[in-house]
């Protein structure tokens, strides 16, 4: 077959890599509009879980994202000059450039044709081809041109956020909520390497224009969240987008979502295909894991007639498996859209709804209220699994000792 992916994210060149490495006959090219080197972002998420997947369907990149990526667990939560510990579970991250990097690279070595700097507008600006991937992003234009067979819906949230880097390196998943003048502003910050962390900064629309991020130049913007959040970053700097043509934007963050993910032989994948809030840190993962299950479908793809059960096998399955994925990003996102809320809790209380905020229950309950309750259910569950445990073995001995002649 003759591939061609747009978008030169991790879901094109992981889709690329698994296309060659289970048909190396395959013809597959990249097309990326910007110039190789160039990425936007800092650093993305991912759980154990993801390098599971990774190792199983190609050791050799799966190892060197494991090596060239932090491990954190658990978190911290700042609350004005109040802090809040919390242990989780293990998490990863990886800088975006390093993860594209790798996957280009390994892309590349199988005999992967990658074009940079190539702006692909639209179908016609593409040579004939038996499948065409849109891995272009949540602004696909391939997915754009044909929206109405798509289905394309997109919503906005009502936060305003702005994705930055900082120099300061931080070891566990960090949480810090800032009460202002005009109301709250937060972030959430990791390590990505041992030089610099992701920032992600949020506030309110009303908090936003209120502080004049919505007058403010760039540079402006940084020196003052660098005096927001000044605790936190400790003397170190924020920084903001330098490789391509434009700095970082605030944005209100628009969730994508297809009726159809296939138009005859263009199918969509991550971002282009749905997005989910970045709270709960699953976008990378959800676009490999597309990879994963797109290069599956089509792999024993022998010929046009065939393609289109292929798309809608990997359709399904991807659909089946995100459902509960984008219900705990929607609840995710209304819970930070409505933080005051939560805000007058102590700070381990507001932390441990921070950790519930999928629930689709707790915007109805008082917050208060909802942590007695839960409290009071974590401390059920050992007695639960005591019983669940010694039940079995408590009714073998109780019908031993009512049968005659033991």
């Amino acid at each position: 077959m003759k591939i061609d992916c747009v978008g030169g994210g991790p879901a094109s060149l992981y889709l690329a890599v698994l296309a060659k490495l289970r048909e190396p006959a395959h013809e597959v090219t990249v097309h990326e509009r910007h110039a190789e080197g160039t990425s936007y972002g800092w650093g993305v998420t991912y759980w154990p879980d993801l390098l599971a997947d990774l190792h199983a369907h190609d050791p050799e990149s799966a190892r060197l994202i494991e090596e060239q990526s932090v491990c954190w667990r658990g978190g911290f939560a700042y609350v004005g000059d109040r802090t809040t510990a919390h242990d989780g579970d293990p998490g990863h991250a990886i800088g975006r450039h390093r993860l594209r990097t790798i996957l280009a690279d390994r892309a590349r070595s199988l005999g992967v044709r990658l074009e940079f700097g190539r702006e692909i507008g639209g179908r016609a600006d593409l040579p004939d081809a038996d499948l065409v991937v849109a891995g272009d992003g949540a602004h696909s234009g391939l997915r754009t041109e044909h929206a109405a067979e798509f289905g394309t819906r997109v919503t906005t949230g009502a936060n305003r956020f702005i994705w930055l880097g900082t120099t300061r390196v931080f070891t566990a998943f960090t949480f810090a909520f800032v009460e202002t003048g005009h109301g709250w502003i937060w972030c959430y910050a990791y390590g990505f390497s041992d030089e610099h962390s992701t920032c992600v900064v949020e506030c309110s629309a009303t908090t936003w224009s209120a502080l004049g991020f919505d007058r403010l130049g760039h540079a402006e913007a940084l020196r003052l969240l660098e005096e927001l959040f000044s605790d936190l970053l400790e003397g170190h700097e924020l920084l903001g987008r330098k490789d391509i043509e434009s700095h970082a934007q605030w944005q209100a963050f628009p969730t994508v979502t297809n009726a159809a993910w296939s138009h005859g032989n263009l199918a969509l994948i991550g971002d282009a295909a749905h997005t989910t809030h970045y709270s709960i840190g699953a976008g990378t993962t959800l676009a490999l894991r597309d990879a994963m299950s797109l290069a599956r479908a089509v792999g024993s793809v022998a010929g046009p007639r065939e393609l289109p059960a292929a798309l809608a096998a990997y359709e399904q399955e991807r659909r089946r498996a995100l459902l509960p994925v984008q219900s705990a990003a929607r609840h995710s996102a209304q819970w930070y859209e409505n933080l005051p809320r939560y805000m007058a809790l102590a700070p381990h209380q507001m932390f441990a709804l921070l950790g519930q905020r999928h629930s689709p229950l707790l915007p109805y309950v008082p917050p208060q209220l909802y942590f007695h309750v839960d409290q009071a259910l974590g401390r059920l569950q050992p007695l639960r699994r005591l019983k669940q445990s010694l039940g079995p073995r408590l009714a073998r001995t109780l019908q031993s000792r009512r049968t005659p002649g033991r």
